[in-house]
């Protein structure tokens, strides 16, 4: 493959590229369905490139260009901020995945690839990869909006599980840390669970703090006085 990235017009966007991705900044889960879309093809030797850039323009999408060179991927998403990346692909290969997975850890957003290749253990790749939908043999013009769709809702359950997950993580750590600050009081003062805990409680108030915070002040204090 050469070194080939071919751009069209750009329209504005407002892409948020680090966390949770939303077209054009409408809140997640809220997309109507005929939004125009701003979509990135990636050509990796697959023989639906233009089958693909004319449906997509037939249906109303923004096509910002093509990318056959897996190098410039990550920087062609970070400039163009594409809504959704679609993939053409003989059988993905390997730099290609690689460089989707950049895509994804930096600036997810939606990706389908149309593979000629049903190995399954290359599919997993894929879809390790961050591609949301997998779809093999042929490309059908009447199918592809749905195929879309699909591709974003799956995207935005995902990503709405991965926010949970990190909500959760997040408040588990924050527990830990008032545990052990309480334990640092109760142990310093003299005091029982509920007095330490009101305590941090009036400090956090008083000092317009989270309660997290208070907590990480009061161990700090702790390694410092040893």
């Amino acid at each position: 493959m050469g070194s080939r990235v071919s751009r069209f017009p750009k329209r504005e966007s407002a892409h948020p590229l680090h966390g949770m991705w939303s077209p054009r900044g409408s809140p997640r889960g809220t997309r109507p369905e005929n939004l125009a879309l701003r979509v990135l093809l990636v050509d990796d030797g697959g023989p639906h490139v233009a089958l693909l850039q004319q449906e997509l323009e037939r249906l109303g999408c923004t096509v910002t260009g093509v990318v056959d060179a897996p190098v410039e991927l990550a920087e062609t998403v970070r400039r163009d901020a594409p809504d959704i990346v679609i993939i053409s692909a003989d059988s993905p290969q390997r730099d290609t995945l690689e460089h989707l997975a950049a895509v994804s850890r930096d600036a997810p957003r939606p990706m389908v690839m149309f593979s000629e290749d049903a190995d399954r253990e290359r599919m997993q790749r894929a879809i390790r990869a961050g591609v949301s939908s997998y779809v093999v043999a042929g490309l059908r013009p009447d199918r592809l909006m749905p195929v879309i769709n699909v591709a974003i809702a799956r995207f935005e359950a995902e990503a709405q599980l991965r926010a949970e997950l990190e909500t959760a993580r997040t408040q588990l750590d924050e527990r830990k840390r008032i545990e052990r600050a309480k334990g640092i009081l109760m142990r310093a003062h003299g005091l029982d669970e509920a007095a330490a805990y009101a305590k941090m409680r009036r400090l956090a108030m008083d000092r317009k703090m989270k309660l997290a915070d208070v907590a990480d002040r009061i161990i700090d204090a702790e390694r410092l006085l040893g």
